[in-house]
């Protein structure tokens, strides 16, 4: 539990939590271990938990579209490593994944926390929830920051094909 709660607090997404807030947060944790290339969850399936990586790498990856050929082209868009966490936006919304996950290096090990049960813990200590969706957003302002750089360098300094 002690590892756990470490690993946690090294996490963005737990920043400023007390002890005991992490504490309550990794009584909620499942430990799960992936080795390079293994499927963590696939574009468009259900959206239920929040992933913490405590060792190894996550790759984030895309489908590239209906290329007419039967093998799935899919692109990577970001790596993810310790401490950094995704699938936040179960959180908020059950919807569909809109990406996949993939471990990127063997012995990857994730803290796996069900969405149910960090939202029970959020409406049970209010402070504790707060802070999280605080943290949450100021994540998901980040990554959004990052992607909108990255579409701003595609469309500006990428050559055009002229036909």
């Amino acid at each position: 539990m002690n590892n756990m709660v470490n690993f946690l607090k090294q996490s963005d997404i737990f920043y400023q939590f007390t002890p005991t807030q992490l504490e309550l947060v990794a009584n909620l944790c499942q430990e799960i271990v992936f080795n390079n290339g293994d499927l963590i969850f696939q574009e468009n399936s259900s959206s239920k938990e929040l992933y913490v990586i405590a060792q190894g790498e996550v790759d984030i990856l895309i489908s590239r579209g209906n290329t007419g050929s039967l093998e799935k082209k899919e692109t990577a868009v970001a790596r993810l490593r310790r401490g950094q966490s995704f699938g936040e936006v179960a959180l908020v919304d059950e919807g569909l994944r809109s990406a996949t996950a993939r471990a990127s290096q063997k012995d990857t090990r994730l803290l796996v926390i069900q969405r149910e049960k960090l939202i029970i813990l959020c409406e049970t200590y209010p402070q504790l929830g707060y802070r999280l969706m605080y943290n949450l957003a100021a994540d998901l302002a980040m990554k959004i920051r990052n992607t909108d750089l990255r579409i701003r360098e595609q469309l500006l300094y990428k050559p055009t094909d002229k036909n």
